[in-house]
């Protein structure tokens, strides 16, 4: 055993840290202990990890989430600074998403009505979709839109399928971590496929939109609840009604835009004095 191991209380001396977090981040592998005792649990570690657990200490109370640090910090040097850089203009950016959110918010409690988001409407013809729905909360949402993608793209590959549309997600319901949907991905092919699994096929009715156009900034979810908000606000002011859920149209630059660029749509399909418009 190497003789200069100091114990976890050492480490929490030199580095202000608890024994709790110490152990935290041993557990998700930020600040494995060098050695551990196989009879005492007793955790051991070098002395130049006393560096390493300060700058995870640096590096949460900026706020970045352990699942990040360690690709921050494991590169060292330049690139861990621009990798810090990156973090932090992706987290200004959510945060002045956030601060529309909050202004919308404001606003209606004011009891006035604002107008921040620019309508539209378009006709949507018939088309094939293959869809996963499933009963989330806020919490597991990006899992399952991603997971639900995937498996769709997954099944069109096996049958040889192609896209023929943007995919887009339904909300049947609210989703929060009081309220659990459901939602729906579906994903447009001309091709014919057959359902599988949890994978299902469904003819979606030419229909009236009325939609707005989402840039980048936008996809933080608290924005993302007050622009459906202010759709469905909309709806009903034209005197419409609304058909099913609220959506949300996912564009093929969605991971890849730059800051401004159009990725997405939230929509609700409409009609008027009982007809489709």
């Amino acid at each position: 055993m190497h003789e200069d191991l100091i114990g976890i209380g050492e480490l929490a001396t030199r580095t202000g840290l608890s024994h709790k977090a110490l152990r935290l981040y041993g557990d998700r592998g930020l600040l494995p202990p060098a050695h551990v005792d196989p009879r005492t649990g007793f955790r051991r570690y070098l002395p130049e990890q006393v560096e390493r657990a300060r700058r995870i200490a640096l590096l949460r109370a900026g706020g970045m989430p352990l699942a990040l640090i360690a690709g921050v910090l494991d590169p060292g040097g330049a690139e861990s600074v621009g990798l810090l850089d990156a973090y932090w203009r992706a987290e200004q950016s959510v945060h002045e998403a956030r601060r529309e959110a909050v202004g919308y918010a404001r606003e209606v409690l004011a009891g006035r009505n604002p107008q921040m988001y620019e309508m539209a409407e378009r006709d949507v013809p018939e088309q094939k979709v293959l869809f996963v729905r499933r009963h989330v909360t806020v919490g597991d949402l990006l899992d399952f839109l991603g997971e639900a993608t995937d498996a769709i793209f997954a099944h069109m590959r096996t049958t040889g399928a192609c896209l023929s549309g943007p995919l887009f997600a339904v909300y049947h319901g609210i989703v929060s971590d009081d309220s659990d949907g459901p939602v729906e991905v579906c994903v447009p092919t001309m091709n014919t496929v057959e359902p599988v699994g949890e994978i299902g096929v469904r003819i979606e009715p030419a229909h009236r939109e009325a939609y707005t156009e989402l840039g980048k900034k936008h996809r933080d979810f608290a924005t993302m609840v007050g622009v459906h908000d202010a759709v469905l606000t909309w709806i009903r002011e034209q005197g419409y009604e609304r058909i099913g859920g609220s959506r949300e149209v996912y564009y093929p630059n969605w991971e890849t835009a730059e800051e401004g660029e159009h990725v997405a749509d939230v929509a609700g399909v409409v009609t008027v004095a009982g007809a489709e418009v």
